[in-house]
């Protein structure tokens, strides 16, 4: 069941709405050298799932290693939106960050994929660890 929602970079520029898989339940990152230095958390969308509402000339886009991923990225602020997945390149990954009214924070689990040893190169997909997060009142 698809769920609609509103996304935006940090400066506004690029406005999306995007029909995700399963709600934030597809929650998850990846451990690849450009994931783990990105560090964002993806909900999954369908490969026809993302509408560019407004800043499509704002985009930017980065590929590497094999180019089957396409990463884009706000020309203005930098922000991470969304990507065409490697593994199932008629997916996205739509950064949870950009959705509207929603933070990682509020994930309190998130599976992370092995990118390492990534599925398309071993034939199947491995978890890697599990990030969790848990609200502190800090002393002070």
């Amino acid at each position: 069941m698809t769920e609609t929602r509103d996304a935006a970079c940090h400066c506004g520029a690029v406005r999306l709405r995007v029909a995700l898989v399963d709600g934030l339940h597809t929650a998850r990152r990846c451990d690849c050298s450009f994931c783990a230095m990105r560090g964002a958390v993806t909900v999954t969308a369908t490969g026809d799932g993302i509408e560019i509402v407004e800043g499509a000339d704002v985009l930017t886009l980065y590929r590497f290693n094999t180019e089957t991923a396409q990463h884009y990225f706000c020309g203005r602020c930098g922000i991470y939106t969304h990507h065409r997945r490697r593994s199932h390149p008629d997916e996205y990954g739509v950064n949870v960050a950009c959705l509207d009214g929603v933070s990682p924070f509020d994930l309190p689990l998130v599976v992370v994929h092995d990118g390492q040893a990534h599925p398309s190169d071993v034939g199947h997909s491995r978890v890697a660890g599990v990030l969790t997060y848990t609200r502190q009142e800090m002393p002070g």
